[in-house]
């Protein structure tokens, strides 16, 4: 059986095989978008590798063959404990389950930086700060992967030796083996470690509450590494073509500067908005606008679209239809037809009338004795309320008594049971892309995130913005589309009229007619 493929424009292989991942990086690649080279390991081989608990036979040989091609490619090389090159290859080894499952799973950044990569780099880059910085993603990449908790490269804790010696140990103790410092050996383990992944209990659990079979595994798509975290130059982000609260024809996303894409997704780091990229880097921001359209006309849908950008250069990760749901699903559906992209009947099939009767979104009616609590953005519409909860297993807990709004610094993988048993989610950190957004519109919960200046102390049972405590248990309202959290339970207006939610609800009645 053959493992691996290469990644290219004539790609045939369908997404239960590549995974969702890879399958958006060929549809880039015919679109003629700039994409890192790289290779994908097929969903087969982690379903082997479950099975028997090794990488499958076959796998190890095809691995050195596929890396030689890619050294080939970028004109650089793995090396070993000496390296005498000055051009060391690294690699970015990520999941990519065939159906969308948003932070489930390892990524393993900078793979490949054995000790004396790391010197080439140095001696090619001139700057030690951004390669130590890299090794600890590694490390911590690693690490994650084991214990299947989220990464903190970024997380205080000493200084950058002592990081790297506290990372280092944690390796051994959670892998069993140090970091190899061989460059081929660390992307096998780097690769068994995404396999393991794919049974993590987070896994497990998003996939019980998603629907998603047990049996499918995940493929692993290996690409030569683009480093947003290399000066001022570069950075990472998010981009949809519409604004996924409302379905509006704006491009809406989430940037950082010098740092890599798990730092926006995880929520943990104050992101800005798109604007401030058209700003900072014209020329990547052009680049991003024809690629969202590109990909919304190649997806027939609003698209997303994950990228990074180095000295300048735009690279594009991750191609996938948005998918909105509610009434800004009903927007997009309605001004696609519109268009002539896609036909009514299509339209319908995309958002389920029954569950839109009642989705226009409700806004708090606002008056002067509103108590607003703190500002932030808008990231899933509607209108939530319930008691406090500060942590998932307490939303979970305090769920059984009513509703509850879980707050917290920012949420990972490891909240998704508090989110699913709260009514909304507030968070202090993020924007429309980090894992808090994205996983409230998928459960249609409303979401507000990026509250500046709200803080969560879990050990004090309490939340302070603005010189007030709030003590755990206190009702909050939020609202997902202005943005904001209130105390207490104030009045909520009705919907205001939607033109496009309207016009989508007479096409379903005059469907309904003539069946």
């Amino acid at each position: 059986m053959r493992w691996i493929h290469p990644l290219s424009a004539d790609l045939g292989e369908p997404a239960d095989v590549l995974g969702g991942k890879a399958h958006g990086l060929v549809a880039l690649l015919r679109l003629g978008l700039p994409v890192p080279p790289g290779f994908v390991i097929g969903t087969a081989a982690c379903r082997a590798f479950l099975r028997d608990g090794r990488l499958p036979d076959g796998l190890t040989e095809e691995l050195a063959a596929a890396v030689t091609a890619l050294e080939t490619a970028t004109g650089r090389r793995c090396g070993g404990r000496r390296f005498d090159g000055r051009r060391p290859l690294l690699v970015a080894v990520r999941s990519g389950a065939a159906v969308p499952m948003p932070g489930m799973m390892a990524t393993v950044l900078d793979v490949g930086l054995t000790g004396g990569a790391a010197e080439a780099l140095i001696a090619e880059t001139g700057e030690p700060e951004f390669v130590r910085d890299s090794r600890l993603r590694l490390l911590t990449g690693l690490v994650a992967a084991a214990t299947g908790r989220p990464a903190d490269p970024t997380g205080s804790g000493g200084s950058d030796g002592e990081r790297l010696a506290a990372a280092t140990e944690a390796v051994r103790r959670h892998l069993g083996e140090p970091v190899l410092d061989d460059a081929r050996e660390q992307l096998a383990q780097s690769v068994a470690a995404v396999f393991r992944s794919w049974d993590s209990p987070r896994a497990r659990t998003y996939r019980a509450l998603n629907g998603i079979p047990d049996g499918l595994g995940t493929a692993v798509t290996v690409q030569a590494m683009v480093f947003g975290n290399r000066g001022r130059h570069s950075g990472t982000g998010v981009a949809f073509s519409r604004d996924p609260a409302t379905g509006e024809p704006v491009p809406r996303g989430d940037v950082l500067f010098g740092r890599q894409g798990e730092d926006v997704v995880s929520g943990g780091a104050a992101v800005r908005p798109l604007a401030d990229l058209a700003a900072q880097e014209p020329q990547v921001m052009a680049g991003l606008l024809e690629a969202l359209e590109l990909g919304e006309r190649r997806c027939r849908d609003a698209c997303y679209l994950e990228f990074t950008f180095e000295a300048g250069r735009l690279w594009l990760l991750q191609l996938r239809a948005g998918r909105f749901a509610g009434a800004a699903g009903a927007r997009v559906a309605v001004d696609l037809a519109d268009r002539g992209v896609i036909s009514r009947d299509e339209a319908l099939r995309r958002v389920a009338p029954g569950r839109l009767r009642d989705a226009g979104t409700p806004r708090i009616a606002l008056a002067d004795d509103t108590d607003l609590l703190v500002r932030g953005l808008g990231a899933s519409p509607g209108v939530a309320g319930g008691r406090v909860a500060l942590t998932a297993d307490a939303a979970v807990r305090m769920a059984a008594d009513g509703p509850v709004v879980l707050v917290r610094p920012q949420t990972s993988p490891l909240d998704l049971h508090g989110l699913a048993a709260a009514a909304g989610v507030l968070t202090a950190l993020g924007g429309p892309a980090s894992h808090a957004a994205v996983v409230a519109r998928s459960m249609g919960r409303p979401a507000v995130v990026g509250a500046a200046g709200l803080a969560v102390d879990v050990a004090g049972g309490c939340l302070r913005v603005g010189g007030r405590t709030v003590p755990e248990g206190a009702v909050v309202t939020l609202d997902g589309g202005l943005g904001l959290a209130v105390l207490g339970s104030p009045p909520v207006a009705a919907a205001a009229d939607d033109p496009y939610l309207r016009r989508f609800l007479a096409w379903a009645d005059e469907a309904a007619r003539g069946s």
